[in-house]
């Protein structure tokens, strides 16, 4: 069974930074394409990044410019890194595991809310 655990949500201010990890526990972490997801009060859960097994990675426009997804194969971690992070960024950040059949895992989330 796939384990996802996100972690380094919290609190932040208007352009500050973040970065969020994701520890993953998969036999082969390496063919997973990962991805972070989030999800506003009222919204629907939206892609935010992804990154493929070959590095591949894909930026949704609003935070494109801003945000970057990375991997690291030997720790089975994926990472978000968010900078000038707006208001609009607060949401609940998901971490999501699809395997080459499709087949997708979830994290339970953290929170991230920016505010002053």
């Amino acid at each position: 069974q796939v384990q996802l655990v996100e972690s380094g949500g919290g609190l932040v201010q208007p352009g500050g930074s973040l970065r969020l990890s994701c520890a993953v526990s998969i036999r082969i972490f390496s063919i997973y394409t990962m991805g972070w997801y989030r999800q506003a009060p009222g919204k629907q859960r939206e892609l935010v990044a992804g990154i493929t097994s070959g590095g591949s990675t894909n930026i949704a426009d609003s935070v494109k410019g801003r945000f970057t997804i990375s991997r690291d194969n030997a720790k089975n971690t994926v990472y978000l890194q968010m900078g000038s992070l707006k208001p609009e960024d607060t949401a609940v950040y998901y971490c999501n595991a699809r395997s080459p059949g499709g087949r997708d895992s979830w994290g339970q989330g953290t929170q991230v809310t920016v505010s002053s």
